[in-house]
């Protein structure tokens, strides 16, 4: 397998000197030898923590969601649930653990690009690369995916100008400032400081569209990393929400050894709900986690915890660890400060969208 510095050193070849930042941080996280080809990953042997992978708390209380809008949806006897960017299937498995009553109903499809990921996946699921296409009833999750997709990075520089990458003749790799033929249709914020910088976050407001479109019936619900407007981005150091990190720690400058670290962004909010419509709720993770029940989880743990504390077994000792867990999936500067963006199933995008592969 190609590094996935080659192959973006060879695309910048054939591009005649440059390419957009969007294709280098895809070949970087998804190309020949990138980031998540190579096997990073989330998890405490990984890179990065994300909620599934604090305990099995998280998991239980998204079964207690998934058995709302099942009871929503007349209790039917085929209930899909996508988990879009599925890692090893984490989730999955707390899901399937916590034994909701729609369990029986599930038809539960992992989506990750990633086949080392893939090969982790649990028997039961249908592990696959890419999202489904056919009508889908029941819910979509997405945590911690759209903050990976690729997207265009602007820079203020007398003016917006788009930030391409160039390779330098010792090999490593170089921003170059470009005028964007497109830019009076992309309504970038006035009024930034020299030096500013801005994501366009085409493939993510795209896909938020293209899977609401998907939703006949249900449910899309999002986690990740989120800010209200773009315009609040590029008033914030650009370091604090263009992120890298690898083995636990934060990485390098972006532009550093393609393929060895992740990299993310924060999510503007108004660039997602101008391509998919406004959503039905927006809440903190903590807030999302305390709508379905994770106090009441955490009580249930306390309790069975005194009960069997004098002659502890293996499961009182992992409901003993709920309030640990339910600690750091709530703390607001940590990932209880996450935005979780529900959106409903819309009939009107739904028809609007219907093609051969939605009937």
């Amino acid at each position: 397998m190609r590094s996935a510095a080659d192959q973006i050193r060879a695309a910048i070849a054939d591009a005649g000197g440059a390419i957009p930042f969007e294709t280098f941080m895809h070949f970087a996280l998804y190309g020949d030898g990138g980031f998540y080809s190579a096997g990073g990953a989330a998890g405490r042997r990984g890179d990065f923590i994300t909620s599934p992978e604090v305990g099995p708390l998280f998991g239980a209380v998204i079964a207690r969601m998934l058995d709302a809008v099942w009871a929503d949806l007349g209790r039917p006897g085929l209930f899909t649930v996508i988990e879009a960017g599925a890692g090893p299937g984490t989730l999955a498995r707390t899901i399937r653990a916590a034994a909701p009553a729609c369990l029986g109903a599930i038809d539960y499809v992992a989506v990750e690009v990633s086949g080392v990921q893939r090969e982790r996946h649990p028997d039961w699921v249908t592990s696959t690369d890419a999202m489904p296409t056919a009508p889908v009833n029941g819910v979509i999750l997405a945590n911690e995916l759209l903050d990976n997709l690729a997207f265009r990075l602007f820079v203020m520089d007398g003016g917006w100008r788009e930030a391409y990458v160039a390779a330098r003749p010792d090999g490593s790799f170089a921003e170059v400032l470009r005028p964007a033929s497109d830019l009076e249709q992309l309504h970038l914020p006035g009024g930034a400081a020299h030096g500013a910088r801005i994501p366009v976050q085409r493939r993510a407001a795209a896909w938020v569209q293209q899977q609401r479109a998907l939703l006949r019936t249900g449910r899309l619900v999002i986690f990740d990393y989120a800010q209200p407007t773009t315009a609040g981005l590029a008033q914030r150091p650009w370091r604090e929400w263009l992120r890298t990190y690898r083995g636990h720690e934060r990485g390098d400058h972006y532009l550093r050894e393609p393929g060895s670290q992740d990299i993310t962004v924060d999510v503007a909010i108004d660039q997602v709900v101008a391509a998919a419509g406004e959503p039905a709720s927006v809440r903190t993770q903590r807030q999302f986690l305390q709508r379905w029940g994770i106090d009441e989880l955490v009580a249930e743990g306390q309790r069975v915890w005194a009960e069997h504390a004098a002659r502890p077994t293996v499961a009182a000792l992992a409901m003993r660890s709920r309030v640990r867990e339910a600690e750091a999936l709530c703390e607001p500067s940590g990932l209880g400060g996450f935005t979780v963006l529900e959106f409903d199933a819309d009939a009107t995008i739904f028809s609007k969208n219907a093609g051969p592969g939605h009937q």
